[in-house]
């Protein structure tokens, strides 16, 4: 049946218009958030939940709230809220800071997700580590820590965190050998560091 009526016509090319835009919007939408969040690491995929939002950045800032600006004090009370979170197997997708806290359980994925947002917001260079099942976050403190043996990513001292041992402290050994790290990345631009040089020493 033709349509006579010329509004109407009108209107229906103008609802169609609108809704070819949405689905356009809708690829485009999902393309970013994929870039964002999904990495290729040989033949799995990560997904990060890392976050700079308010939420992250007041509990930061109240984690470190007596350490008056001096880095040690600020990683290790940041690192010690995060270990003191039970660890708990989460069989769905990584989840982000405030889920971690709130749900008072996580993962190495999840940890390591609210740790690494932590360092984000409070201005610290960090990277996560990837090895065989399992990731852990690493840290540049500025200067060397004495008796710590460190990651040297390109030639620059990384201390490692992990984020899963009750009370650990800065600069935990490294339990892996370098051909088991899968990758270095850095989940806020969603990229994998190129590394050139690797000691740890």
């Amino acid at each position: 049946m033709l349509i006579k009526n010329r509004f109407i016509k009108y209107f229906s090319f103008f609802l169609s218009a609108i809704f070819i835009a949405y689905v356009i919007y809708m690829i485009i939408t999902s393309f970013f958030i994929v870039k964002n969040q999904f990495i290729d690491i040989g033949d799995s995929t990560y997904v990060n939940q890392v976050r700079t939002d308010d939420y992250t950045i007041k509990l930061a800032a109240y984690l470190t709230k007596n350490c008056n600006g001096e880095k040690i004090c600020e990683v290790q009370s940041m690192l010690d809220f995060v270990t003191a979170i039970p660890y708990k197997i989460n069989e769905s997708v990584a989840r982000s800071s405030k889920q971690v806290v709130t749900q008072n359980f996580g993962d190495c994925d999840d940890k390591s997700n609210l740790l690494i947002s932590l360092l984000k917001v409070r201005g610290y260079e960090a990277y996560f580590v990837l090895v065989p099942k399992h990731i852990f976050v690493i840290v540049n403190m500025e200067k060397e820590l004495v008796n710590k043996r460190a990651l040297y990513v390109n030639d620059k001292a990384f201390y490692i965190l992990e984020s899963t041992a009750t009370g650990s402290k800065i600069g935990f050994n490294l339990k892996y050998k370098f051909d088991e790290i899968s990758a270095i990345v850095d989940p806020f631009v969603n990229k994998k560091l190129i590394v050139k040089n690797l000691e740890y020493k």
